[in-house]
């Protein structure tokens, strides 16, 4: 069961292609996207970067379009950002500009660390018409309707872990969303990682508040906001003791017997030898390096022995007056309020946010070998989604397969459990349940066979309650009756042989009148033995193999 269990999160969530079978990067039909995919020209910056130094204020790292050396699929070519320690920066015009009059936006692109991450970024600017840019890290510019001022509005940092993503080597997938009803949604390789709204999870918030701080009020003078004081009529008293040190040696304690003060705690080892290039002039005087002493090993310590320190119970410190409540103290003064004048409420923010012109990059890295690929807008993640089937999920897949750890089952199933969680889970039961019901099965209880299959017998049983017209009698099973019978009959046997030979016996020796004389004796005995049967029989009722018995010597005696 665990070895299906294992099988189907390989075959399902991680090992759905061969290496050899990998799909390569296709052309996209326009009839699959909203907006049509185009090749672009990329414009690498020449510009100054304000406020720096000459030495770091030029855009001058370098960019390549090309097969990246750990590519995983044949020719595909993507952008690298190919130095460190240097300001990149590069951009393309779009075709015409995205308005924000549409119910989705959705902006995607592939980033691979190839070399792992140490000081740097890998974020997307969308850039406006106006000199300003609509930053998505996700960092959104928003002008001011009154004051026309540009201002960062940043969206709460991810709490998930995505530490990993930034050195694993691997090509991920970054999704933004942006909806008409001011929500937005992030996706790390299509796993929603944050979700929230322009008018709640901005900061600061998109609507400035409607009242702010007076700056033209001061808290006066007399404000004390101290909510404690010292207490000037406390005193030190007399028996304080500032110099009293903390730790005191203790005169109690005595030396252990057998310690030994002659011997030191560490000797040289004798078995290292001064090397044959030491320079005593350039290297100074060699000591041999130092190793605990043998001979202290059973003792209870070595060299000179002292007094130990204790904690000095007279202690107390220097002294200091106490704390008491501030009977002046009203409060932390607060500026007065007053009515903001840039006071605007926007409730579509998303509809207020200004056309994109341009997509481009703006980056410092302390790491080189940056890869970007496959950037896409689009109005629909759906679209967006089957895009990164084609692309992204056939390029994991081949990274995947590439990796010697990709050969471990662990790690596969430890993958698709980041990756598809519910999907592992969802295994896990589908496959559990069938091995508990097959444990249940073995381990339960044995049932008895019903009453009804047994022989129908005329014996009283135990669950019928006996009535007055009933004699007390035993309760026999069959077999046990079929025993009986047969005991019975060897014990009449018997008793016929002997009878015999009594018979034999006696008939020779006696007269005939004695011989009538028995005959009538016996005769006499039968009856009384007779009537005795009959008076036992109104008493108690015989059982059938008794009656039988006895039929059976009356017959003989006969």
């Amino acid at each position: 069961m665990c070895v299906l269990f294992v099988l189907l999160c390989l075959i399902i969530g991680t090992f759905a292609d061969d290496a050899k079978d990998v799909e390569k990067k296709k052309v996209y039909p326009q009839s699959l996207f909203d907006l049509s995919s185009h090749y672009f020209k990329l414009v690498s910056s020449l510009a100054k970067k304000d406020g720096a130094d000459e030495a770091i204020a030029k855009y001058d790292g370098q960019w390549a379009v090309e097969i990246e050396g750990t590519a995983a699929l044949d020719n595909d070519y993507s952008l690298v950002l190919k130095s460190k320690a240097k300001h990149h920066a590069i951009a393309t015009k779009l075709s015409r500009p995205i308005r924000f009059d549409q119910n989705e936006l959705v902006v995607q692109y592939e980033v691979k660390f190839a070399n792992g991450i140490d000081c740097g970024g890998a974020y997307l600017k969308l850039i406006s018409d106006s000199p300003h840019l609509d930053l998505f890290h996700f960092i959104v510019r928003y002008k001011n309707p009154k004051t026309g001022e540009i201002e960062e509005k940043h969206a709460k940092k991810v709490t998930s872990d995505i530490d990993r993503y930034f050195s694993d080597k691997r090509t991920h997938l970054y999704t933004l969303v942006l909806r008409s009803d001011n929500t937005f949604e992030r996706y790390i390789d299509q796993v929603k990682v944050q979700s929230g709204s322009l008018l709640k999870d901005m900061e600061p918030p998109i609507n400035p508040p409607a009242e702010i701080d007076d700056p033209n009020d001061k808290r006066p003078d007399d404000w004390d906001e101290r909510e404690t004081i010292v207490d000037s009529n406390a005193s030190k008293p007399d028996d304080w003791d500032e110099d009293a040190p903390e730790y005191i040696t203790d005169e109690t304690a005595t030396k252990p017997e057998g310690w030994l003060d002659d011997e030191p705690e560490m000797v040289p080892d004798p078995d290292v030898e001064k090397p044959k290039d030491w320079d005593s002039e350039m290297d100074g005087e060699w000591e041999a390096p130092l190793i605990k002493n043998k001979n202290c090993e059973n003792a209870p310590g070595c060299g000179e022995w002292h007094k130990p320190q204790i904690k000095n119970p007279n202690y107390k410190g220097k002294w200091s007056a106490p704390l008491i409540p501030n009977p002046a103290f009203r409060g932390i003064w607060k500026p007065a309020k007053i009515p903001n004048p840039n006071y605007f409420k926007d409730e579509e923010p998303f509809k207020g946010l200004t056309p994109v012109s341009a997509v481009g990059m703006e980056l410092w890295s302390m790491t080189e070998n940056i890869v970007f690929d496959n950037f896409l807008i689009v109005d629909s993640l759906h679209a967006a989604n089957e895009f990164a089937r084609e692309t992204w999920v056939v390029k994991s897949d081949a990274e995947r397969l590439a990796d010697p750890k990709a050969h471990s089952v662990v790690d596969a199933v430890r993958e698709t459990y980041k990756e598809k969680p519910f999907l592992v889970f969802g295994i896990g039961l589908a496959c559990a349940i069938p091995l508990l019901l097959c444990l249940w099965y073995m381990c339960r209880p044995a049932t008895r066979a019903p009453v009804a299959v047994h022989k129908k017998t005329d014996a009283l049983s135990p669950d019928d309650e006996p009535t007055k017209y009933d004699a007390p009698r035993s309760v026999n099973t069959p077999r046990q009756k079929v025993d009986a019978n047969e005991d019975e009959e060897e014990e009449a046997d018997e008793e016929e042989e002997e009878e015999t030979e009594d018979d034999l016996v006696r008939v020779p020796t006696s007269a005939s009148g004695d011989v009538n004389t028995a005959k009538v004796a016996s005769g006499k005995a039968d009856l009384e033995s007779d009537s005795n049967e009959e008076s036992a029989a109104t008493k108690t009722e015989p059982s059938q193999s008794e009656k039988q018995t006895v039929h059976k010597r009356r017959s003989r005696k006969e």
